[in-house]
């Protein structure tokens, strides 16, 4: 798999120091990205345009500021990046189809190499492949600098999911428009945070979008419709199915790293041993970091790597006699290598995606994600709104909106409601991908279709096909597949009919 292997950079803002690790505050969440990186800064422009095919067309849209109000500001526009590959699209004059990736909480460029599955597919449905990217992220920020977007309390709060699936709205209708394609059909692509954006889309727009893949999107870890642990009760699911005694090595963990934190120069044998590029200040860094690197090693469980049964290969193969925290860096060494030490910051999230999306969370994106005392192979932490709430106004000034996401799109009593009403989604889920727990897994409708693999993980398959692929990776993509053509056939006889 495609992975940039970037140190950090920092950037001149007071909100990269937000929410930065998993568990040290309540309101600390996984990431919500397609693909996996081990370590990440933002590329440059240069790095960016390798990343960009010959046959990808860069355009920028002059995007409205504001949907929904007609306030003076409101009228202020900003460029909005969409990239195109016209390489199989059968044109116009053939009605044929528009595959439009809806693009998430991250620069563009940095899906682009690793969303397979549209490319992959284009040739056989003869597809214009459109690529769109979400406001406030990579080249798509209002007044061009995210220091300026971010650090006016106006404009930063025009950023919210809402706008963003009526900028794609926008920017898809003036693409059929320019291109004389308004009887091409339109079928949308999201992936993690993304597919949730895309089946919000079609609900909020089936009159655009005939149909979407949401991947791995987990539309109902909002407002206490799934467990709060259930994201971390996947995760320790995972590596106990791997290896109990992994399992059980690492639930013992955390109190030996507490016990050897409190001796006298204790924080400076916990360095040592694990080989900390800089001195540990505290030992919730060290067990930060190992929560992160359990809980993303579960979500991006893939093959053919999987990286949880790599850890669990370091961790059981250590040297006979072991003590436990040696144990649990071989696991750490098994998933990066062996290195001169060991960065504990190297699994951050990149400044790209903490100014933006920890704004998200805490405004409308509120994912009561958290553990209780006994219930997962990590630490108790629960999920705590009150300080949540306290958090964010400290920040920045305004309260979370905790269940405006299930107001505006639902989620509640969901089966009963989008059969009534929606149709043509897919929700495809990776069991073996905590964010699973909150995804949808069972159909609904006939169109409303839930598409699931035991041994799958984030995202998996949106991603490239490759010759090694399991069969049940395989399968899952056929059938996804099958479905869009029907879709597609279906509307193609509509069409016919209503133009006799």
């Amino acid at each position: 798999m495609y992975s940039l292997l970037f140190p950090f950079q920092c950037l001149p803002f007071s909100f990269l120091i937000l929410f930065i690790s998993v568990s040290s505050s309540p309101h600390n969440t996984p990431r919500l990205r397609l693909h996996h990186e081990k370590i990440r800064r933002a590329p440059s422009d240069t790095e960016s345009a390798s990343l960009v095919s010959e046959n990808l067309k860069t355009y920028f849209y002059t995007q409205t500021l504001d949907h929904f109000n007609y306030n003076p500001q409101s009228y202020d526009t900003f460029k909005q990046q969409y990239i195109i590959n016209f390489k199989y699209w059968d044109g116009a004059k053939s009605n044929a189809p528009f595959f439009v990736y809806l693009g998430a909480e991250a620069p563009l460029v940095w899906d682009l190499p690793t969303i397979g599955f549209l490319p992959d597919n284009a040739p056989r449905f003869k597809a214009l492949l459109v690529y769109i990217e979400h406001r406030f992220y990579g080249k798509s920020i209002p007044f061009g600098s995210m220091d300026k977007a971010m650090g006016n309390e106006s404009i930063r709060g025009y950023f919210n999911s809402a706008q963003a699936i009526a900028d794609y709205a926008e920017v898809i209708l003036y693409l059929k428009r320019k291109l004389h394609a308004q009887n091409s059909p339109v079928i949308v692509f999201g992936a993690s945070y993304g597919g949730m954006l895309a089946s919000w889309f079609r609900l909020k727009y089936p009159h655009i979008a005939l149909g979407v893949l949401a991947s791995s999107a987990p539309i109902l870890y909002f407002d206490n419709i799934t467990p709060q642990n259930g994201y971390y009760s996947i995760v320790t699911k995972d590596f106990k199915e791997a290896s109990k005694t992994c399992y059980k090595a690492i639930r013992k963990s955390w109190s030996e790293i507490d016990k050897v934190a409190s001796r006298p120069n204790g924080l400076s044998i916990l360095s040592q041993k694990f080989k900390t590029c800089a001195h540990l200040n505290r030992a919730s860094e060290l067990k930060d970091f190992l929560e992160t690197l359990y809980a993303r090693a579960a979500q991006y469980n893939q093959p053919p790597e999987y990286p949880v049964t790599m850890i669990c290969s370091g961790i059981d193969e250590a040297s006979e006699g072991s003590d436990v925290l040696s144990r649990i860096f071989a696991g750490v060494v098994a998933y990066f290598g062996n290195m001169s030490c060991y960065d504990t910051n190297m699994l951050d999230y990149s400044p790209e995606i903490i100014v933006g999306w920890s704004w998200q969370r805490c405004s409308e994106m509120v994912m009561p994600i958290g553990r209780g005392s006994n219930d997962t192979m990590f630490p108790p932490s629960p999920f705590d709104l009150k300080q949540y709430v306290k958090d964010c106004i400290r920040k920045y000034g305004v309260s979370p909106r905790p269940h405006w996401v299930t107001t505006n799109y639902g989620g509640h009593g969901i089966k009963l409601v989008l059969h009534r009403f929606a149709s043509n989604i897919i929700f495809s889920n990776g069991l073996r991908d905590p964010y699973s727990s909150g995804g949808v897994l069972e159909d609904i409708s006939d169109s409303v279709v839930a598409i699931h693999t035991t041994n799958g993980s984030h995202c998996l398959d949106i991603l490239a096909a490759d010759e090694s692929d399991p069969k049940w990776l395989t399968k899952q993509r056929k059938e996804e597949v099958k479905i869009i053509q029907g879709w597609i056939k279906k509307y193609y006889v509509d069409l016919l009919a209503l133009k006799q």
